[in-house]
């Protein structure tokens, strides 16, 4: 592991931990409480709901000849955030995870990686929707919040560059692809034919405008969706929030976990998120931190039983492969 995503690990546990302390233990852990074994439950079969619209807009952007399964990007999808959200990777790790979790079931490897980058792009497209939505919704509980005011105007700013920084995402994707290929071609030959896979399977997915519409509309109901997690989460700890308020919040939480792309699991980023965000709409920071640690134990409950998955599926392939051979 690098050294920086490693400092960034440790400065945003030490945030972590800093808030929980600074807010109070006992008020924190008093709210999840309040949630129960039940509750808990439903925020977790919930989050499954979520991930399954999640994979449904990767599927989406399959080409008919691929051998495409639902089921298939689901588990893709969910291993990618499991990875992206426990093991000690930043979300671009995840990602590789995902790719490599569908080949195990059958995808070939371009096509695999391409779906990837195509999905990864499309959500940004519905990210980008997403998180001027919440801006909206919010706009004038941020101009009168003393602490969040003076950086209104630069959320917004930020929120419009991202449309010019996701056209040259594009760009550099089909640059890059051509570029990878002459490379490859030079220096790695063996590697040629997977290359110029990748690139067509890359290209294919972008000269359908009805898949990447159909996969970035599915992606926006899937942020969507993910703000009711907050919303549900609020009402079992027994606060009340509204459903458009909830949609702020994680939007401008999303805004930031995308910033801050580089800490592993987004740790300390979240915590403070949800701490800051929570009081714009009357509701204590404690509640904020409840809602994250309630986040953390979904996502450690789904993502450990769903990574041991991947291992084993991984640990079968590789004891097939000399039968293979």
């Amino acid at each position: 592991m690098k050294i920086g995503v490693i400092a960034a690990a440790l400065l945003g546990l030490s945030v972590a931990v800093w808030l929980v302390l600074h807010i109070g233990i006992e008020p924190v852990f008093a709210a999840v409480g309040r949630v129960g074994v039940g509750g808990f439950v439903i925020i977790c079969l919930y989050g499954l709901c979520v991930v399954a619209l999640m994979g449904s807009g990767w599927f989406a952007l399959m080409p008919d000849h691929v051998a495409r399964n639902l089921v298939t990007c689901i588990m893709g999808r969910q291993m990618r955030d499991s990875a992206g959200d426990i093991l000690p990777f930043s979300q671009f790790g995840g990602m590789v995870i995902g790719a490599r979790a569908i080949v195990l079931r059958g995808i070939k490897p371009p096509v695999a990686f391409a779906s990837v980058v195509a999905d990864v792009t499309t959500e940004l497209m519905a990210q980008i929707a997403f998180i001027a939505i919440g801006i909206a919704l919010c706009i004038s509980e941020l101009r009168a919040s003393p602490t969040l005011s003076p950086y209104v105007d630069g959320l917004v700013l930020g929120t419009f560059l991202l449309v010019p920084g996701l056209a040259a995402f594009v760009f550099l994707q089909k640059r890059g692809t051509a570029f990878a290929e002459r490379l490859a071609s030079r220096f790695l030959p063996a590697a040629v034919k997977q290359t110029v896979a990748f690139g067509k399977a890359l290209q294919q997915m972008y000269d359908s405008p009805i898949r990447l519409v159909a996969s970035s509309t599915i992606h926006l109901a899937s942020w969507l969706s993910s703000a009711m997690i907050v919303w549900l989460s609020v009402h079992l700890i027994g606060g009340h929030i509204s459903i458009f308020s909830a949609i702020a919040i994680e939007a401008l939480l999303a805004g930031l976990r995308s910033v801050t792309v580089f800490v592993p699991s987004a740790i300390g980023v979240q915590e403070a998120g949800y701490a800051a965000l929570m009081p714009l709409f009357g509701l204590g920071p404690d509640i904020g931190l409840a809602v994250s640690l309630l986040r953390r134990g979904r996502d450690i409950v789904i993502g450990v039983p769903v990574l041991l998955l991947w291992q084993a599926m991984e640990g079968r392939r590789a004891l097939s492969r000399p039968l293979e051979t």
